[in-house]
């Protein structure tokens, strides 16, 4: 009885010994196999604002080109914040415990980046911020944090210079009535976006800089939105009749809310009109020649730095290996200045 029981005990042993192997083994396997897909969550704070829906657009292209060139299979899952941070903040819940490999994060308020991070911090899954810039002691708490975006100072001082030479080449061009002065309205962006407050700022500076006299008439939010500049720039028409010489808008959208306004009111003067953000919309109203210039980000460089950034991550891959970076951890697209 007893040599049966420890005969019993034995095969028992064996059998755990057996198991234990076959589990490292399987495990160190697990590890040295390539993966071959690759899961990004991509988390927009609006998705029908017109450049982020480019981008976007831009990235499921890079996707397919990248399945293509690489026989990696990826799976994007886009979601729409609609500009709410608690909305953003439970996708990104949802995504870290569905154990996404890596998110690209469009943030609605680059003020509350925090708890995002600490939450992706905790599942070790990293995070590429493009467009809304997190402030800067958020992005660099953890290595795997990276940011793309567009210079916002480079897009102002080349919207501004749009006008500069426009200005040395031709006064009158500029300003309209002759009086000495150029006459401008103002419309901005979100009032807590870094890019509204830098193109802002720099776009007047420019023109100051290159000679052009300016008089601000007003300026107004419109937070990117076409529908909101065009009632912002009727109202302005129908208050400085025959006066506004100048529309400095911080974005294509907006910049065409305005041109939306002058041909409803069918104002019969001249007004230039100048944008950022180069979106198709805006070129097709700078050849009609509506829209004075516009500054150009190229959305399939601005998508090639997202995706190719969070495709590394997910490989655990140095994203420093396949793009250059800034700083270890920013990409800045290209920009150009067009003008009609």
């Amino acid at each position: 009885m007893r040599k049966r029981t420890w005969w019993i005990w034995g095969i028992l042993l064996l059998a755990a010994a057996g198991m234990w192997v076959w589990a490292v083994g399987s495990r160190d396997k697990g590890q040295d196999e390539e993966k071959d897909s690759i899961r990004l969550g991509i988390l927009l704070y609006r998705g029908d604002d017109t450049f982020i829906s480019n981008v976007r657009q831009a990235l499921e292209e890079q996707a397919k080109l990248y399945e293509q060139e690489n026989q990696i299979k990826v799976v994007l899952n886009i979601e729409d914040a609609k500009e709410s941070q608690n909305t953003q903040n439970n996708q990104v819940e949802r995504m870290l415990s569905l154990g996404y490999d890596a998110l690209c994060v469009n943030i609605v308020d680059r003020s509350t980046a925090s708890t995002m991070i600490d939450d992706a911090i905790r599942a070790d899954v990293p995070i590429v911020f493009f467009n809304r810039e997190p402030v800067e002691e958020d992005l660099c708490r953890w290595e795997k944090l990276y940011y793309v975006g567009a210079d916002a100072k480079e897009s102002a001082v080349l919207q501004g210079q749009i006008v500069v030479d426009c200005y040395k080449e031709d006064p009158s061009s500029i300003d309209l009535n002759g009086d000495g002065k150029v006459d401008y309205v103002l419309l901005e962006g979100e009032t807590s976006h870094q890019d509204s407050l830098i193109r802002t700022e720099w776009s007047i500076q420019t023109l100051k800089d290159g000679g052009v006299p300016l008089e601000k008439l007003t300026g107004g939010i419109a937070n990117w939105e076409r529908s909101q500049a065009s009632a912002l720039m009727e109202q302005w028409l129908e208050q400085f009749p025959g006066q506004i010489e100048l529309v400095i808008s911080n974005n294509d959208d907006m910049a065409l809310g305005a041109i939306d306004a002058i041909e409803r009111l069918q104002v019969k003067e001249k007004i230039n009109v100048v944008g950022i953000d180069g979106t198709p919309q805006g070129v097709q109203a700078l050849e009609r020649g509506m829209l004075l210039g516009t500054v150009q980000s190229d959305r399939t460089k601005y998508a090639h730095g997202i995706f190719t950034i969070a495709a590394a991550l997910a490989l655990d891959e140095d994203p420093a290996s396949k793009i250059l970076l800034e700083d270890g951890r920013y990409y800045w697209t290209d920009q150009e200045a067009l003008v009609k």
